[in-house]
Parts: C-alpha cells; structure tokens; sequence
C-alpha cells in the first residue's frame, strides 16, 4: 500500500513526527519534492533532529529511504545530513537517489542569494537555498539530472553552454564574479563520486515493491497554501506541495495512493512572507511560540521565529480538499493547554461579505478573520493515550474543528515523541 504525509497548511505542521512514527510499518519512505529549504523535526530514542534532505524513515534500519525524481537534491547538503545522523549514533541509513533527480547547483544559490538583496523589501522571503532557481532551470531544459554526472562529454559541454548564459546575469545584472566552469566541473566530478553508490532506477525498484505487496510512505515538504498552483502565489515554494505530485515526483502510478494524511497544527504558523488571515500579535503571538512545538516554534532550516495564528477552518479545509485527505492528523494539541479560551478562525469577512471558501491571493489580502471563541481544558494533556480520556473541552475543540473541516481528524498528537499519539475513530467516519 502507498500512503503519503503531506501538509495541509503552510508548512511546520508537524509532518516529520508523523512520517516518523507511520515509517515503523513501511519498506520505503520517499522524499517526492522540494529541497533543503524547508526542515521536518523529529524527537526519537536516538535524540532530537532536523531533517531538511533526508527522508524521515531514516531512523529504521529495515527502511529504504529514497531521494524522489522530483526533489531538489543538494549532494553536499544530503551527506552532510547523514554525517550528522551517524555522528550521534543512528545506524547508517539506507538511501537510494533516484537517477532522474536533479542537482541544486552552486550557482544557484548563489542566484538565489543576489535575487532576494536586488528585491530587497519586494524579496519572496527565500530561505536562499536555490530553490526557484533549480526549479526555473528544470522547467527551462537547463538543469542537470543526477544520470549526466555518468557521462562526461556530455557533462561538460553542458557546463560550458549553462556557464556562458549563467554569467551573463553574473556580471551586468548581479555585477558579480563569473563562474569557472573548469571549477564547476571539478565540483560536479565531487557530487558524481559522492552519488555513485546510491544512484538506482527508482520507479523499476517502486514497481517491483508495489508486486511484492510492500509498504510504501510518501513524504512532501512544506504544505497547501505553499503550492504554486493552489496556494498563496507568488509567496510559495517552486514545486508542487500537493500529495498528487508524489505519484510524479517519486515514479508511481496515481492510483496506488490509497491513504493520504493530511497534518494540520492545532493552531496555526507560518514561516516566510505572505498572507495569513489568522495571524496574531505581540505577547499573544510570543508566548504561543515560546510554548510551541518542541523547544519553540522557530524554522527547522531558517531558525526563523514562525509568524503564529489561531486555528483556521477556511484555509485547513481548503488545504485537505486539495491533498484529497482521508485522515487528518492533528498535532501539538498539548500546546494550548495554558489557555482559559481559544479563538478558532471559521470565516473570512472580505468586503463586508463573510465565506467559508479560500479565496485567490488578491482577495485573500483584504481577508479579516471571523473568530469563534471556545472554552480552554487548562491542564496538560500529554501522556493521555486514549481519546475518551482527554478532557472534554478537548474533545470538543477537536470535534468542533471535524466539523468545520469536514475531514476525519483519525489522529492527535500530544506531545513530540512517537508514543504522543492518540488514534480515534472520526465522528466523520
């Protein structure tokens, strides 16, 4: 069976805790899009990490944790990674890197960096990764898939043919140093002898485990409202958030995804710029974050402080609509314990009108929160393991959020290990 973990929301939903807890009964867990841009946290027997490259099932030695076609592969990023994993004792994990997956280079970062300062206070608040640069060149032919590191006249003529039109934009438009492409080959030469006992063909490997009836985890990166299609354009990432693209971007037919879990924080946050209608501020905003997650809630790549909101119904069930959720988990529930009351967002007022409905970008600027106040349960929750015995304003928090979403919430994390799951059978259902 393939299921796939994916966000409902902005990002930062808590998606890393729940890959990791759901690859214990997968053979393989996938990476299908995005980068080193964005982080999942993880707190495990082995300690408390940040994944950014890695596949979260990277902590069984009985799973094979695979580098997708669609993902944005930073070779040093990924070793380094791995490093930091057997450095602190984790058995070294098992990866395979797809050969159709293409590599961040050097210059895109450096792009990526030159980009945001030009914008300057019109930036995308870019966590300067090379995220859309890789993407554009992918989308423009010019990209460099991880198979043409194998053969080496056609590795540098194309270095000599992208480093001629990259340092154009080098040098009259950033005034910077051109790149070297003798260098630039040297570089890759490194990422070659690096790659070159991982590398495989991973939709033949996906098809012979499909037949042979194993478990399979697909993993996405960030959330919803960050899709370039569906999500808040142009404040989004470069790739495709969604738990459709994990057939393209892992090598699957679509229709062997048979579950899909759709995270959503018990509140909300987000990290980089653009619209969010539930936002809150000050010692309300600061005192949520201190308390949030596990240490804070501050980016697992940026370290950024996470912009935090109430929970929001509009953007939560437009966010599960369009990952075709069949279960919703919801995380961080033991957060919100300190609170007397808790505002929900159940309506967007625009223009005088208030819709459930999440609307284009323009719109959704305009958009204030309509709020519904419930009732705080003031007391910790963690350690409960069964639903019945979490306190009834609790119960009815996650209920009400059901109702407003119109998607099973099947599972509730109260707290950050493994074992801080409640499993229940949705009032959906």
């Amino acid at each position: 069976m393939v299921k796939a973990v994916v966000g409902a929301n902005w990002g930062d939903e808590g998606k890393g805790k729940i890959t990791d807890m759901l690859a214990q009964e997968a053979d393989i867990v996938i990476r299908f899009q995005g980068g080193a841009n964005a982080g999942h946290t993880i707190v495990n027997n082995y300690g408390k990490f940040a994944l950014h490259t890695l596949p979260s099932g990277v902590f069984y030695e009985h799973v094979t944790n695979i580098i997708g076609n669609g993902v944005a592969l930073n070779v040093p990023r990924l070793f380094q990674e791995i490093k930091e994993l057997t450095d602190r004792r984790v058995p070294a994990p098992h990866i395979m890197i797809s050969e159709r997956a293409q590599l961040v280079m050097p210059y895109h970062i450096l792009l990526d960096t030159y980009e945001e300062a030009r914008l300057a206070g019109k930036s995308f608040g870019s966590t300067k990764s090379g995220i859309a640069p890789f993407y554009s060149d992918k989308f423009a032919k010019i990209g460099f898939q991880v198979s043409e590191l194998f053969d080496e006249g056609l590795l540098r003529e194309k270095v000599l043919r992208v480093c001629e039109l990259k340092n154009v934009l080098f040098e009259h438009l950033y005034h910077k140093d051109p790149i070297d492409p003798e260098q630039l080959l040297e570089t890759l030469h490194e990422y070659r002898d690096m790659v070159a006992p991982y590398v495989g063909n991973v939709s033949a490997f996906l098809d012979e485990a499909l037949r042979a009836g194993k478990n399979i985890l697909l993993e996405g990166q960030l959330g919803t409202m960050k899709d370039p299609d569906h999500g808040i354009y142009p404040m989004v990432t470069s790739s495709s958030t969604l738990a459709a693209y994990g057939a393209i971007g892992a090598g699957l037919p679509p229709y062997e995804i048979k579950k899909i879990i759709a995270v959503t924080k018990a509140y909300s946050s987000a990290v980089g710029a653009g619209a969010f209608v539930s936002e809150i501020f000050g010692e309300e905003a600061d005192e949520l974050r201190r308390r949030g997650g596990d240490g804070g809630e501050y980016g697992a790549t940026t370290g950024r402080p996470r912009r935090m909101g109430w929970y929001d119904c509009v953007a939560s069930k437009y966010g599960c609509r369009l990952q075709g959720a069949t279960d919703v988990a919801l995380t961080v529930l033991d957060v919100l314990g300190y609170l007397d009351e808790i505002p929900v967002c159940t309506g967007y007022e625009i223009d005088g009108e208030v819709t459930t409905e999440f609307p284009v970008t323009w719109k959704l600027e305009k958009a204030k929160p309509v709020l519904t106040v419930l009732q705080g349960w003031k007391c910790d929750i963690r350690g409960i393991r069964s639903y019945a015995e979490l306190p009834e304003n609790c119960r009815k928090y996650i209920e009400f959020i059901e109702a407003q979403i119109g998607y099973p919430v099947t599972m509730v994390s109260n707290g950050p290990g493994r074992e801080d799951i409640i499993y229940r059978q949705s009032s959906l259902a």
